[in-house]
């Protein structure tokens, strides 16, 4: 018999979610059968494997010693964790952490999550990151995975949110699905926008050119549109342009992008929906080769707020100086 202990970090989801994360090789219809030949008991108790395990929670096992190793699945966890200590976690730049959570600065360029197995995104880099300082062991990880919590697009720099545990990654989850949590962007757009305005519309994603549509009508659009609302005010002025602050009421994909060039006021430096000869000027004069499109703070329902100043190039482009 061996006995598993649930520590705080574990503690909070079900007995049979936490068996799948342990025994990473047991199958489902496996765990279950355990479950009920009480070869696995919580407690020392019969369970069903809907219980919610709490800290100092006690897990028996009745497998043999090859079983337990074998259901495991150590080997490909071991791999994983070995590869991911060995990744430079150079773009890594904390606005904040605590036990639980992370505020991280992603520069334009990197991706938030890897979208195919051989890339390295700022969540891959933000795992090396909690190996080196000693927060993630390779028995944790075995466990639990540590994430990002929203994504920004490859291009768009700013306030990233990781969960270090899984109270943390429940936490994140819970907040940012609240329309109450204000996410506040940093933008340069072309044009003078003197007044602070709320749009409201409707968008709709072309999933195969990746692309997005805006309208103030949803019924010219195609089916599947969805409303989105954005408010902006003007922070400063340069010439024919205007540093904006936006207040993303609706997360949709390139909801800022679209919506603002919809009006007539696209990004900086956006490839997709700006200004193809602006964006030569900016290229040109600046070195500016991604939107000027930057996660400034999320300010959460229990009033802590995580805030990520923009880079010195917004300074740069509205004053027309290059530093």
């Amino acid at each position: 018999m061996r006995e598993i202990s649930v520590t705080k970090e574990e503690a909070g989801q079900r007995l049979d979610k936490f068996l799948g994360k342990y025994f990473r090789a047991a199958g489902t219809s496996f765990l279950y059968k355990m479950l009920r030949k009480k070869n696995i008991v919580l407690n020392r108790r019969r369970a069903g494997g809907g219980e919610i395990i709490t800290d100092g929670d006690r897990i028996q096992v009745f497998f043999s010693d090859h079983t337990y190793e074998m259901m495991r699945g150590k080997r490909g966890q071991n791999q994983a964790f070995a590869t991911l200590k060995k990744i430079p976690h150079r773009h890594i730049r904390v606005i904040y952490e605590d036990k639980d959570i992370l505020a991280l600065n992603k520069p334009a360029g990197c991706l938030s999550q890897r979208s195919r197995p051989e890339d390295i995104s700022i969540n891959e880099e933000m795992l090396s990151y909690l190996i080196a300082e000693g927060d993630l062991t390779e028995e944790s990880f075995a466990l639990f995975h540590p994430s990002v919590a929203n994504r920004l697009d490859r291009n768009t720099s700013g306030l990233i949110l990781a969960g270090k545990t899984l109270r943390g990654q429940q936490y994140l989850s819970d907040q940012l699905r609240d329309r109450r949590v204000v996410k506040l962007y940093h933008t340069i757009v072309k044009g003078c926008l003197a007044e602070a305005l709320q749009l409201d519309g409707y968008l709709y994603k072309d999933m195969r050119e990746n692309r997005v549509l805006v309208a103030e009508q949803k019924e010219i659009l195609p089916a599947g549109a969805q409303e989105i609302h954005t408010a902006y005010h003007p922070l400063s002025f340069g010439r024919d342009m205007t540093l904006l602050e936006v207040h993303l009421m609706t997360g949709r994909s390139h909801q800022i992008r679209a919506h603002l060039a919809s009006i007539g006021h696209p990004i900086a430096g956006d490839p997709k929906y700006g200004d193809l000869n602006w964006n030569r000027m900016l290229r040109a004069k600046y070195g500016l080769r991604s939107q000027l499109l930057h996660s400034y703070s999320v300010r959460l329902t229990d009033q802590r707020e995580f805030v990520c100043p923009e880079g010195e190039i917004y300074e740069e482009v509205l004053t027309g100086v290059k530093g």
